[in-house]
């Protein structure tokens, strides 16, 4: 699918969108070409329009490292990783390929990012992007910056509430274990979006890094794009601090997790381990009066039997009078 973004007649700050005429030709003021799952013919029409190479979902799938951002026949290819479906319990990512061209920017993409649908809703508005194709890259570039930060903020937030969980649970839920499983499942569904995250914020930081560098004004351009992308770049690495804080938290709460673990563990040994020394004596007492000897003068006594009962509650009680005495109980 193809939607064609050229100027608005009625306001220089918004955006038009359309689609191809019916002979596949496009506007001559376009200036965003956004191919959503785009068809063979799709690409070879903007192929013809724009004298470029569109990359097939494999292509853009399999990209070398040093192939992610690249310069041909006057076009910036640049591939990102963009969050995508970030109201589910682990967003995941997007590939999404942009080329920058002196005519117009065209986005080639296989899934529906949230920061695009926020980017078109804006763009409508009084104000919303320029008319260059540099600035429709810039925002987009703003948007998912801005939706990935979003994204972090709601993690950091779901993070207090599983903290506050865990550190201020209630002893019933505690000693069944609940609190622990349920926490640590979590911390994995929480990390794995702070690594989509940042792995998302490391590819955008390179596009912005390679148009900070090779980037030059158009003749036809009033205004350069140096410094927004440079203040993108700032945000960018914000976000990724503030990831890498993110995923400390998340790293003490999991120590802190298994530690309290095994702390309910070792409660549990230690109520074994005092019923054993308590029952030791008693067994002892019961192992001795059920030897098979004739000569035993304890079984001819009328009392031999309360006796023994006796002896065997009384050095069980006894152990457990010391273990409370020393505290270890």
């Amino acid at each position: 699918m193809l939607t064609i973004h050229g100027p608005c007649p009625d306001s220089r700050d918004r955006l038009r969108l359309g689609t191809p005429g019916e002979d596949g030709g496009f506007p001559d003021d376009a200036v965003w070409i956004d191919m959503l799952r785009p068809t063979p013919e799709e690409d070879r029409r903007v192929e013809r329009h724009l004298g470029i190479e569109i990359p097939t979902r494999e292509e853009m799938h399999d990209l070398e490292p040093s192939e992610i951002i690249y310069t041909e026949n006057g076009a910036r290819y640049m591939t990102a990783r963009v969050i995508c479906q970030s109201e589910t319990i682990v967003p995941r990512l997007a590939d999404v390929t942009f080329i920058l061209t002196e005519k117009a920017l065209v986005t080639v993409r296989y899934d529906e990012p949230g920061a695009f649908a926020i980017f078109l809703n804006r763009v409508t508005r009084p104000g919303g992007c320029g008319q260059q194709p540099e600035a429709v890259l810039d925002g987009l570039i703003e948007t998912i910056v801005d939706r990935a930060a979003e994204v972090l903020r709601g993690v950091g937030d779901r993070i207090d509430v599983a903290s506050r969980r865990v550190f201020a649970g209630r002893g019933q839920d505690v000693e069944r274990g609940g609190v622990y499983q349920v926490v640590i499942q979590k911390i994995g569904q929480y990390e794995h979006i702070i690594s989509n995250v940042r792995e998302s914020m490391v590819s955008v930081e390179r596009v912005l890094l390679f148009l900070s560098a090779n980037y030059t004004r158009p003749k036809k351009a009033q205004t350069g794009f140096s410094a927004e992308w440079r203040s993108a770049v700032r945000d960018v690495q914000a976000i990724e601090e503030h990831a890498t804080f993110l995923s400390n938290k998340l790293q003490f709460m999991l120590d802190a997790t298994l530690g309290l673990v095994s702390i309910e563990q070792n409660k549990i040994i230690k109520l074994f381990s005092v019923v054993s020394v308590a029952l030791m004596p008693p067994t002892l007492i019961a192992s001795i009066y059920g030897m098979n000897f004739k000569t035993m003068p304890e079984l001819d006594w009328q009392l031999g039997y309360p006796m023994a009962i006796g002896l065997m509650i009384l050095f069980a009680v006894l152990p457990y009078l010391y273990f409370r005495w020393k505290k270890w109980l």
